[in-house]
């Protein structure tokens, strides 16, 4: 097995959890001031990981919710932002150019800014006007199924969010199992598609910002594989023609809402795709977590099965995952 350091996921895992106190405060206080809009703007995998949270509100509540990509932000601008939004951001480093210029202007039209930081005292950091750091704190997301949760719990949307969160306890260990278990088939998966000119790359719902993310900041920014990401409803206009024999597909299936999505593109490529592979969340014990969340956990079940295809993919072509040629190297 390539290098899987259990101890770390647990022990960061657990450093997370144990906020969870300070988080559900937060969201407390954020409730009490109150809040009409909810708006997830950042830049790259850092959107993309807020993008199942997006749908969960989405799918959960009946509050107003929208996603913009903070370049995007600060160029056309957002009219349906202001005083009573509250605007989630995430940043790893907590110096993202476009994430902090977004941050100071949704601070200026009135926005309350809650931040998802890898590390303290960060630029973000001091424009927020709360922050929760996760380090190297594994999932991150965890940080967001707290705080997410109990505001959905305080509006009334998510009554069982208590038992939920005290299951959450249990999630890095989970998670460790989830890697152990997929990686005799990730690695599989890493050795036959190391030198593939292109992959295809489908998910839906809560899984389409982790499958986006994946093959963008994963197959092409740290592996410079060629992929083309798409949904599995829009599979079928359009990406669908690319399909035939030596095309590489892969198919990321959820648990939640959208899952009939996924399930007609699997039937269409197991009848005309050659090289077809499904990673499905279903698959994989969650020990200490109720089926009935399963669902919401989806994300990072697969984040969990797909880090194990990248450390593979970085031992198998000799790419470590963190060489780049322009991100952060060059001015663009």
């Amino acid at each position: 097995m390539v290098s899987f350091d259990e101890q770390a996921i647990l022990d960061n895992g657990a450093y997370i959890y144990n906020q969870r106190a300070e988080i559900e405060r937060i969201a407390d206080e954020i409730c009490e001031k109150g809040f009409d809009s909810i708006f997830f703007t950042s830049s790259g995998g850092s959107l993309a990981m807020m993008q199942p949270f997006d749908y969960m509100v989405s799918v959960m509540s009946d509050i107003p919710v929208q996603s913009q990509v903070s370049a995007d932000f600060l160029t056309v601008g957002n009219r349906r932002i202001g005083k009573g939004t509250l605007a989630f951001m995430a940043s790893k480093s907590g110096d993202t150019k476009e994430t902090v210029a977004a941050a100071k202007a949704a601070k200026d039209a009135g926005c309350t800014i809650v931040s998802t930081l890898g590390v303290d005292g960060s630029p973000l950091g001091e424009l927020s006007d709360y922050g929760v750091i996760y380090k190297q704190g594994r999932p991150m997301e965890l940080v967001l199924y707290l705080l997410i949760g109990k505001i959905l719990k305080n509006r009334g949307f998510f009554d069982d969010y208590d038992r939920f969160a005290d299951e959450l306890v249990n999630l890095p260990a989970a998670l460790v199992s989830v890697g152990k278990n997929a990686d005799e088939m990730a690695r599989a998966y890493a050795l036959k598609h190391k030198d593939d000119p292109y992959q295809i790359w489908i998910g839906s719902g809560n899984l389409w910002g982790p499958t986006y993310s994946f093959a963008m900041c994963v197959l092409e920014e740290s592996q410079w594989l060629r992929t083309k990401s798409v949904t599995s409803p829009e599979f079928f206009h359009g990406t669908i023609e690319l399909v035939e024999p030596g095309v590489c597909v892969a198919l990321a299936m959820t648990e939640a809402q959208t899952r009939p999505l996924d399930e007609r593109v699997a039937r269409f490529c197991k009848q005309y795709a050659d090289d077809f592979t499904v990673f499905d969340t279903h698959d994989y014990e969650l020990p200490g977590i109720s089926d009935e969340y399963r669902w919401m956990l989806s994300p990072v079940v697969l984040n969990a099965i797909l880090s194990r295809v990248s450390k593979n993919f970085e031992e198998i072509r000799d790419h470590s995952l963190d060489i780049r040629r322009y991100y952060r190297k060059v001015e663009y």
